[in-house]
């Protein structure tokens, strides 16, 4: 008997092929990348796909088929939202501090609003700031600013829009701080009390990066002091700044209040403020455990966010939302850019919020869908195996150098899935809500990348810094040369190590910020689900009772995450390492090889 087990998972479908009888030999095997959502009926195309290459390492096709076993698993989303429980909001000034790479001069300058074409008629002795616009260029600029100087206006800065800063102030008679690159010039309000700072290269501004220091240049109360200070956070680390006071009620506020959730459990229910945090949220579903559902406030972030995935789930399964049971969630703080409301340059300052993965369940209805479209397909008896964390559990003993009791952790895209399997036998499993997308996640969130492949990337291979065309400095500290030179483009930057060579990161990010937080964003999902998901499957909650661990799945494969858990568990005395199903495929094909196994001697 011919059989291939298959397991469709959220990311990837990988197949084992066996021939059965009293004894069973593993023939080959295959992995491709998952079409659609995990048990719905796109998904039939990468089955097909990966069946059919395992036939063709074996020089056989799918005809030669005895059954297709797929993994009994009901579809499981893993969705992710950031929830943001801290706002900048200015409501009686504006700011500039986009940290342009090249201003003018230094210093700080305080003055008052002034549109440039206006200096001549300005009276001396009044502090002015020049506000320039496009229709001027770097000479005429620079030939109106010193001629009004000339004549006794005080000018003490200039807010340009275009790249002109250095072009204009190595023109000027009497040098004078400038901030270019102002995109939104047309909003600076004219007449207005301002001050304007630039650093040095390589520093930056302390005056208005500091509430008290811009408090003494207004005249502030301290109720004011208080509403500036997301300004100051904002215009932390940049190299220059412009705070302008507004008239009040110039920038209106408007707030989307994160909202509340209702954690109910078999026999108990808890609410808590997503404004609390992350550590609340999971004290409180701790207390629920085994969580049934989440119920959220209405016309809130958090709220807008599960609307979102039942809707969504439900569209691809065909079944009525109500149905759709959210059955686990993970939450971790974390730090979002956020656009400054009152900003003029597109400001953006880093608040905190709270990352959300959530997993839902649904009836098995599309796994038997998938099942009958795929028999129809191939003209192969397919039929639906056993539970997913059984079969897992099944392959993973595949590992030369374990045995009952050994309990393993899935690493997924979406979830994170725990089991344990006694010496009598039985089985324990639990299914977490979050994995590698949430991280992908976190770290396109907290560097403000706004490029989902890029975090990928981040999060799946180690960083180096090229220093010279000939030399690149690893993230380790390990020195690397070469013969030959690199590619231009990568002089100066942070390079992510791909298999295919060294590729440069875009972005002004320097190396130890990318690292912590990718491997932040490690920790705060897959070490806490790996533990909260070992504690529940573990006897009476102890995990020193687990003699085996073994990490499968694709994040196993990541080259720090397992060190990371290793380091999490060293203190309970569990053996654990990425499993070798076989023998020979490493951490993947578990569920497909259980699933084959199940099989044996019929």
């Amino acid at each position: 008997m011919l059989i291939a087990g298959v397991d469709i998972g959220n990311n990837s479908t990988e197949v084992a092929l066996a021939r059965i009888g009293r004894d069973i030999e593993f023939l080959s095997s295959s992995l491709v990348r998952t079409v659609g959502l995990k048990g719905t009926l796109r998904n039939a195309m990468c089955v097909i796909d990966a069946v059919d290459r395992a036939m063709a390492a074996i020089d056989l096709t799918r005809n030669h088929l005895d059954l297709i076993l797929l993994n009994k698993a009901t579809p499981v989303i893993g969705d992710v939202a950031m929830e943001t429980i801290t706002e900048t909001i200015i409501t009686e000034s504006a700011m500039i501090g986009h940290n342009p790479s090249t201003p003018g001069g230094l210093g700080l300058g305080r003055g008052l609003t002034t549109d440039i074409c206006n200096l001549e008629t300005t009276a001396p002795g009044i502090a002015c700031i020049a506000v320039i616009d496009e229709t001027l260029d770097f000479t005429e600029a620079a030939r109106m600013i010193n001629f009004a100087a000339a004549k006794g206006v005080d000018i003490t800065g200039a807010i340009v829009k275009k790249d002109d800063g250095v072009l204009i102030h190595n023109r000027l008679d009497s040098p004078i701080p400038i901030v270019d690159e102002v995109r939104h010039i047309d909003m600076v309000p004219l007449g207005m009390p301002a001050a304007l700072e630039v650093a040095r290269v390589g520093r930056a501004i302390e005056k208005l990066s500091n509430p008290y220091d811009i408090a003494t240049l207004f005249e502030l109360t301290p109720d004011e002091t208080r509403q500036i200070t997301p300004i100051a956070r904002a215009l932390t680390g940049t190299r220059s700044g412009v705070v302008i006071k507004t008239p009040e009620g110039d920038v209106q506020e408007r707030r989307i209040p994160a909202g509340t959730i209702t954690l109910v459990g078999e026999s108990a229910r808890e609410t808590v403020d997503v404004e609390m945090g992350a550590d609340a949220i999971m004290e409180k579903l701790a207390k629920v455990a085994p969580l049934q559902e989440i119920q959220s406030q209405a016309g809130t972030n958090a709220g807008g966010m599960f609307e979102r995935v039942r809707t969504v789930m439900a569209e691809l399964t065909d079944q009525p939302v109500s149905l759709i049971k959210i059955q686990d969630v993970l939450a971790v703080n974390t730090l979002q850019p956020q656009h400054v409301l009152g900003g003029l340059a597109g400001e953006f300052t880093r608040g905190t919020a709270v990352g959300l993965a959530a997993m839902v369940m649904t009836q098995n209805i599309p796994m038997q869908r998938l099942a009958a479209k795929l028999t129809q397909e191939t003209g192969v008896t397919v039929e639906i195996g056993g539970v997913e964390a059984e079969m897992a559990i099944t392959g993973a003993l595949t590992t030369p150098g374990t045995e009952p009791p050994l309990a393993i952790l899935d690493l997924g895209g979406g979830s994170t899935d725990a089991s344990i399997i006694h010496r009598d036998g039985r089985v324990r499993s639990i299914h977490m809500a979050g994995a590698g997308d949430m991280v992908t996640m976190l770290i396109n969130t907290e560097l403000g990348l706004d490029e989902p492949d890029l975090a990928e990337d981040i999060k799946r291979h180690p960083l180096a810094k090229v220093e010279t065309l000939f030399h690149m400095r690893h993230e380790s500290g390990a020195v690397e040369f070469f013969d030959t030179h690199l590619d231009p483009v990568l002089f100066g930057r942070v390079a992510i190590l791909t298999e295919n060579g060294p590729v440069p990161i875009l972005h002004d990010l320097n190396l130890n910020q990318i690292v912590n937080v990718r491997r932040r964003a490690k920790e705060k999902v897959f070490v806490r689900n790996a533990l909260r998901a070992l504690k529940q499957v573990a006897p009476g909650g102890n995990i020193r009772l687990i003699g085996f661990v073994a990490l499968v799945g694709g994040s196993a494969l990541d080259f720090e995450i397992p060190e990371m858990i290793a380091d999490a568990l060293a203190e309970y005395g569990v053996v654990l390492g990425k499993g070798n199903i076989r023998g020979c495929e490493g951490p993947r094909n578990a569920v497909a090889t259980g699933l084959c196994l199940s099989r044996k001697g019929e």
